[in-house]
């Protein structure tokens, strides 16, 4: 079976055919990735320190119709071929959503082609089935720039949060991070690179809610500390910019390794006779290599395997949509043709809000 993904919720414009091999009802899924085209917009957006709505989704509408054809001609097939189509509706940026969900609805109506419209968390929630044949349930733990949280993944469309942030997601600690320090943008990548040259301990800064019980995020204070000390230290010189960096990232390091500790304690009582004990990690924090490795050894610590996808599969990306496509194709009926973009859309609609000091306040 093979799924055209399409997915437009940020600031990559991408394209992918997957395709299934094997049953649909086989509890160890194998998919074969034929094309994977992304259109960065990194360079509109840089100059601005973040994402900027309007100019995203008219980069999304200059280039989506072409990233498509690429991604068909990189695979050798036609739109005709596709047994579906998969397209990011939610969440993220309203125009961008827009963008993609309009353009498979009209490909989907033109050619009598099924449509399904995907959740993005999702997408990244099924990648390590995609990767590496990860069988429900597993521990999930999803960190990108709008979303910090921990879930238990029981089945396809059955997903419960564990633990999420009440304040700043993790990815945009960490852009806020380079923002402030003049690093540019995406902040993520800048700030893992510059912490490689810094003293980890220099800086003391905080490990927040390390003692609560309900294992929630806060990142806020966090990003407070990092301020003041870049104030008390200005101007700053490379290697103070370093330092921070360095102990910034060391500070969450902590935070996941005590989070993860506990949540795998958590998970096991729950699950008594899981025999696959996988961690799965997704979402674009993800891609960073201090955090996979520390996660790595504490996985281990409990017997436990940390399943991080290619770095190119933890960013945005249609790869994910596409195979998320996939999944709920014969499990799933396709969306109609009025289904509407979401800018919140949480994998766990029925959790109840988070009430922290940070803007969202929500369960998103």
């Amino acid at each position: 079976m093979l799924v055209l993904g399409i997915e437009t919720s940020c600031d990559e414009t991408a394209a992918s055919i997957v395709e299934r091999i094997g049953d649909t009802a086989n509890p160890i899924p194998h998919g074969n990735i034929l094309s994977n085209v992304v259109h960065s917009q990194i360079e509109e957006h840089a100059p601005f320190g973040g994402v900027v709505p309007e100019i995203a989704s008219r980069a999304h509408l200059s280039k989506l119709d072409f990233i498509i054809e690429k991604a068909l001609l990189d695979a050798g097939k036609d739109l005709t071929d596709m047994d579906a189509i998969a397209v990011t509706a939610g969440p993220g940026l309203m125009g961008g959503l827009m963008t993609g969900l309009m353009t498979a609805k009209a490909l989907s109506a033109a050619t009598g082609i099924p449509f399904y419209a995907i959740n993005h968390l999702e997408g990244h929630a099924l990648t390590g089935r995609l990767t590496n044949q990860v069988q429900f349930p597993y521990l999930l733990l999803l960190v990108s720039g709008g979303h910090s949280q921990f879930l238990e993944v029981n089945g396809l469309g059955d997903y419960t949060r564990l633990a999420t942030t009440i304040d700043d997601a993790l990815g945009e600690a960490f852009d806020k991070t380079a923002k402030l320090l003049s690093l540019g943008h995406p902040g993520g990548p800048l700030v893992e690179q510059a912490a490689k040259s810094g003293d980890p301990k220099r800086f003391q800064f905080p490990r927040p809610l390390p003692k609560k019980t309900d294992m929630n995020f806060s990142f806020s204070g966090l990003k407070t500390a990092v301020r003041k000390a870049a104030q008390d230290n200005a101007p700053l010189s490379n290697q103070d910019v370093a330092d921070i960096c360095a102990s910034f990232q060391q500070a969450i390091v902590d935070v996941l390794k005590n989070r993860t500790r506990k949540m795998i304690a958590k998970f096991e009582n729950t699950h008594p006779n899981l025999e696959d004990k996988n961690l799965v990690v997704a979402g674009g924090v993800a891609a960073n290599k201090r955090i996979a490795e520390v996660l790595t050894k504490t996985c281990e610590e409990f017997g436990w395997s940390l399943i991080a996808p290619p770095a190119n599969l933890c960013t945005d990306n249609a790869a994910m949509i596409a195979w998320a496509g996939l999944e709920h194709l014969g499990n799933s009926e396709p969306s109609p043709q009025n289904v509407a973009p979401r800018s919140r859309w949480p994998l766990d609609e029925t959790s109840k809000s988070i009430i922290g000091s940070g803007r969202r306040g929500a369960k998103a």
